[in-house]
């Protein structure tokens, strides 16, 4: 599943993840269209998404996610 796919599943505004992950909606929005991000903001969506769902998700999961490491 994509990150945008997790975060409907969370029932999520762009907003809300990226206020639960502690990003900005720009970096978020970037993320969701495959512009890479930073390793630590990766870990913080998954940290959001899996707080969101109630079971634990890794960034490795987030199809179409580029991260920079």
């Amino acid at each position: 599943m994509t990150l945008d796919d997790y975060r409907i599943e969370c029932r999520w505004s762009k907003a809300e993840l990226a206020r639960q992950a502690r990003i900005d909606v720009a970096t978020l929005k970037r993320a969701i269209k495959g512009i890479p991000v930073s390793l630590d903001t990766a870990r913080k969506l998954a940290s959001a998404v899996s707080a969101g769902l109630g079971y634990s998700v890794t960034w490795q999961q987030f199809e179409g996610l580029n991260v920079i490491q």
